[in-house]
Order: C-alpha cells, then structure tokens, then sequence
C-alpha cells in the first residue's frame, strides 16, 4: 500500500512542527481509506441487523476473527432482494469509509447476495418453518379450483416460452379467455412485481370492463435455485396465500419447488401442466354429453314403449258395452219371472196348508178358522206382492241408470253425432300414416258401414278466420 502524502510530509517526532487537530487527522484517515478501498466485496455473517425509524439499516459482518461495521441507506434498502437477517451468510459489495465521530471504519453496502447455495438452503428453510408456523401452507386454506372457468390470469414474463405453452395447451384443451400480467420472473424487484400482479388480479371486479379471473396461473420455467428466488419471497407467499382467486403455481420443473408451491392451492410440475389442470379437454365433454343425451332418448323409448303396451292391456281389459246391457238385461227377465211365479207358489204352499187345517178341524170350527186363515192369507199375499213390486220397481230404476251411464259412454253416441269409425284389414285406423294409397276402407256410421277405396294423401285445409281474406265477414 502506498505511503499517503500527509504521513510523508509529517514531521519528525520531537520537532516543533505545528500539529494536526483531531478532525484534520480524521479527515484525512477517511480520503485514504476511501480513495484506496472505493470499491470492495466483503464476505462475512450478518449480525446485530437494525432498521432505524429514519429507514436506514445497520448491522456488522464478522468472520471468526474480525467484524466490521456496515450500513444501507434507505434508498439502497427499498431496491435490495435480500433483506438482512440474523446469522445470514452474505457477500456484500460498497465502499469503506470512516465514521470520524467514533473513530471507527465501515463499509457502506449498495448490494447484497447469499454466500453459496448452502446458505439459500438455509434461510429458505427458516422462513419455510416461519409460514408454516403461521398456517400459510394448511390444507384447509386451499381453495377448489373451477370445472371450466371462462377467464383465466397468468402471471408470468410475456416475452418467455412459458407463456406461448400455456396459450398452445389451452387451445388445444378448452380455448378460454387469458388475462396475461406481465412481471419480472427473476432478478431485482420481481417478487414484489409477482405478488403486485396477484393482488392485481383478485382486486378486479367481476363482470368489469376487465374481468376478475376464475383461477390464476403464476408460472414460470426452469433455472437454478438463485433464479426461483423471487418465489420464496415472503411478500409472494403471502399474496398467494391472501388471493380469493384460487391458484395455480407452476415454477421450474417437475423437480423445483418453491415456497409459493405451498401457498398456492394446486401445484403443477410444470407451466404446461398448468394449464391442463385449468381447463377439461373440450372433446371428452362432447363426447360425454353425446353418451348422456344417447342414453336420454333411449330411457325415453322404453319408457313410451312400456306406457303404450300398458295402455293397449288397459283397452283390452274394458268389457264391451252390448256383453254388459246384455247380462242386466238377463238379470231382469230373471228378476220378472220369479216375481211373477212368487205369489202362486206362496198361495199354492198356503193352500195346502189350510187344506190340512181344515181337515183336522171340526166342522164347526171351520167356518170361523177359515174365515180368519183367510184374511191372514190375503194380508200376507198382499204384502209380499207389495214388497215384490218395490223390489222389482227399484232394480229397474237402478238399471235404467246403469243402462244411461253406460249408454252415454257407448261409440254409437258418438257416431250419432256425425263422426265415423275406419277400418282396414289390419284393424282401426287412427292415422292418415297408416294408410296405404289404393287400399279397400269400410267407414262405419251410426247406421251402417260403407267401403270406399283410399286415395294418395291430401293435406288438410286449414280453415279461414272470418275476415282473414280481407273482406268483412258476415254477422249472419
């Protein structure tokens, strides 16, 4: 090291040169050590870290044998990556300088990084504890993501390959709407870039001008443990943590994790995979609804076939009219005759019981016994002809009823009104479908049948409205 001008222009000791005041030699000890070590990287352990109200950060590097004093200012603070922590292992890059009011050297820092990936390994560790402590990383907190949402977010670099996959896959899936939030993926300010956007994202409203998506993708491909870095920023996992949109992490390979991979509600190995999870393949939905209305139209085939075959037993089921009026009409005449034969039957019993009174009785008695058994015959007579008559006057009443209700109901009644029955060789026909040109019909009416000859079919007129032609119609 060079020999400063002001120590070479000294004076010896013991002369009686004037001497430097204590600010002159502090002043000068602080060009020297500046303008000899403007530049330098220090690699040491962080200890004792402390933020000042002013937004200044201090703290000390030491080693096993030494420490030295540092300082961040507050603008150099904002813009580091690296927060400082304590027992964090560090290369940090500024400038010495000296702080004349204590007489003591430090180093001005203006960046910071990790010392080795051991040490990323370790503080990646703690705050992976530190989050899951705070139940960031539950299962319980995970969202479920949507069957098929319409408006998807990824949060990624738009001029990467990630991007370009994951639009080709969704095309080729399900193509739905994509909002894309550009962000820095690595380097100085991307986490805060990345959870910006993330929070960017659940504050739209939705059904906006720009819509709030139904899931969110925060991707990004593959690099080293200090490139994924900004994905294990607290302030990233906390956003993706916080988000109401659920979301998808999809950083590096299938072998990186992050910290944002617990936060997030699914995980996928890469951003390609992402996007499948995102969206159903559209062509496994059509063929699915295809299976479901082919199975639909079946059911419903059945279904009408079992109604129509019950329909036909039903009408086999229902006696005809004529076999019905026939039997009451049997029950009567049967009714009528026993009514008839009752009263000689009972006068021919009554009879021959008087005749055997009358022969055990003496004959002076007889006339008055007779006389009596007389009346007493009449009287019964007369009652039981009565009682028949009502009995006989009753049913006739109820099947003149029967036979009205019945009749109300026949074909015949409704043949009577001008409508007529057509048959063919196969049966009744219900259809004009049904009817070959050219084939022998019998048409029944109420008196009687005629057979006619069927014709090529004939579209039915459709009849006018009063007035449609124009013209006032008729109030006659």
């Amino acid at each position: 090291m060079p020999t400063p001008d002001w120590a070479e222009s000294a004076p010896a000791p013991g002369s009686n040169a004037a001497a430097f005041t204590v600010t002159e030699l502090a002043g000068a000890l602080k060009r020297t050590v500046e303008d000899n070590f403007g530049y330098v990287r220090v690699r040491g352990e962080i200890s004792q870290p402390k933020l000042a109200s002013s937004g200044h950060c201090y703290l000390r590097l030491k080693d096993e044998n030494a420490a030295i004093d540092g300082i961040i200012w507050r603008g150099t603070m904002s813009k580091l990556a690296l927060k400082p922590e304590e027992g964090l292992e560090v290369i940090a890059t500024g400038k010495l300088t000296t702080y004349p009011a204590r007489s003591s050297y430090q180093i001005i820092i203006e960046s910071m990084e990790l010392a080795g990936q051991g040490a990323l390994l370790k503080l990646l560790e703690e705050r992976r504890l530190k989050l899951a402590a705070e139940g960031l990383f539950d299962d319980a907190r995970k969202k479920p993501l949507p069957y098929l949402p319409e408006v998807i977010g990824v949060v990624t670099s738009p001029t990467g390959a990630v991007i370009r996959d994951i639009l080709h896959r969704l095309a080729d899936r399900f193509p739905r709407r994509v909002l894309v939030w550009p962000v820095r993926v690595q380097g100085e300010g991307a986490a805060g870039e990345i959870a910006a956007a993330i929070a960017g994202f659940n504050a739209l409203e939705i059904g906006g001008a720009i819509p709030r998506p139904d899931v969110i993708i925060v991707a990004r491909g593959g690099g080293s443990l200090e490139d994924l870095w900004a994905f294990n920023e607290e302030n990233v996992v906390r956003a993706a943590a916080a988000s109401l949109v659920p979301l998808i992490s999809a950083v590096g390979h299938e072998t990186d994790w992050t910290l944002i991979d617990h936060a997030s509600d699914r995980r996928a190995p890469t951003p390609t995979a992402a996007a499948e999870m995102a969206v159903p393949v559209r062509l496994d939905l059509q063929g699915h609804v295809q299976q479901r209305h082919t199975r639909l139209v079946q059911a419903m085939a059945r279904t009408l076939e079992e109604r129509r075959v019950h329909l036909e037993g039903l009408v086999r089921g229902i006696p005809r009219l004529d076999a019905i009026v026939a039997q009451k009409t049997q029950d009567l005449d049967t009714l009528d005759h026993r009514l008839a034969e009752a009263p000689k039957r009972m006068l021919a019993t009554k009879g021959e019981s008087l005749a055997m009174l009358s022969g055990r009785l003496a004959l002076d008695r007889f006339s008055a016994d007779l006389s009596r058994h007389s009346a007493e015959v009449q009287r019964l007579t007369d009652r039981a002809v009565n009682g028949l008559k009502r009995a006989v006057g009753d049913s006739a009443t109820r099947l003149e009823h029967i036979f009205a209700r019945l009749e109300s109901v026949s074909p015949r009644r409704v043949l009577e009104r001008g409508y007529a029955l057509v048959h063919a060789e196969g049966g009744l026909v219900t259809s004009a479908a049904g009817v070959t040109p050219g084939a022998s019909l019998s048409v029944e009416f109420a008196d009687g049948k005629v057979s006619v000859q069927a014709e090529g079919a004939k579209p039915r007129p459709v009849p006018k409205k009063p007035g449609s032609d124009g013209k006032q119609g008729s109030l006659l």
